[in-house]
């Protein structure tokens, strides 16, 4: 046993060597996460700090799949300043990526550091989340993952336009009825209100339709519709009669 105040010493008596690794073996406290998302054109960019292990993973999911949410296209990561990530990181990417196709969007890693790439090599999940735009992708075997994941986008959004698409078209005749407007007048009133609401235009049309059978509109929706309406009418030569309005009014100002 060492005497009262001699160093420790390595199997080699480097009392330094000793030193350091006494200090190595003293336990770590994790680095929390710190999670940005910003919008970034018509998809979402999120950027992720810190150390990815099990503690911070339902914080991840929540951000990542608020972010999903918020998105039309999908969303991008930059996780360069991740200094931690482990498998369950991974899996929740993994899952955002399930998500984000069946509602026919996509995720791409963007940016990553060491700890992040190294997983997503050995994983062999890279491919995965290149993007159609990476240059990632022009890496060996990646353009043909990035091509089946655009086929399974489109796929998935052809079939949620041929479900959609009835109700839509209704809600733009109930418009075009209602307000005396043309088929291209009602889209773009559709358009208009679904962006100022945030509503989906297919949920947008939903309760448009819902509404003529007797549910009312809610209010902000009724106020934003009537004015994307009253936008329109200064372009049209002359505003036809409506026919009833049963829905909305169009008391409020452009």
């Amino acid at each position: 046993m060492p005497e009262p105040g001699n160093q420790a010493q390595s199997p080699d008596g480097d009392p330094a060597v000793g030193a350091v690794s006494r200090r190595s073996s003293v336990p770590r406290a994790p680095v929390p996460p710190v999670i940005e998302t910003r919008p970034a054109g018509d998809r979402v960019l999120v950027v992720v700090r810190g150390e990815l292990d099990l503690d911070a993973g339902q914080e991840l999911q929540h951000a990542l799949r608020a972010a999903l949410a918020r998105s039309v296209r999908g969303v991008d990561l930059d996780l360069a300043g991740v200094g931690f990530c482990d498998c369950s990181a991974l899996n929740i990417l993994l899952a955002l990526r399930e998500r984000a196709l069946q509602e026919g969007k996509t995720v791409a890693v963007r940016e990553a550091g060491p700890a992040a790439e190294r997983l997503l090599e050995l994983s062999g999940t890279r491919a995965l989340f290149a993007g159609g735009d990476s240059d990632e992708a022009e890496r060996e075997g990646e353009p043909y993952a990035s091509a089946v994941q655009d086929l399974v986008v489109e796929l998935v959004q052809l079939r949620r336009a041929m479900q959609t698409r009835p109700t839509i078209d209704l809600a733009r005749g109930i418009l075009m009825a209602t307000f005396g407007l043309s088929a291209d007048d009602a889209w773009t009133v559709l358009v208009m209100t679904s962006q100022n609401t945030n509503t989906k235009l297919h949920h947008l049309a939903r309760d448009l339709v819902t509404a003529v059978r007797g549910t009312p509109l809610d209010d902000t929706v009724q106020q934003q519709l009537a004015a994307a309406v009253a936008r329109l009418e200064p372009a049209r030569e002359t505003v036809p009669p409506a026919v009833g309005r049963p829905v909305v009014t169009s008391d409020v100002d452009a």
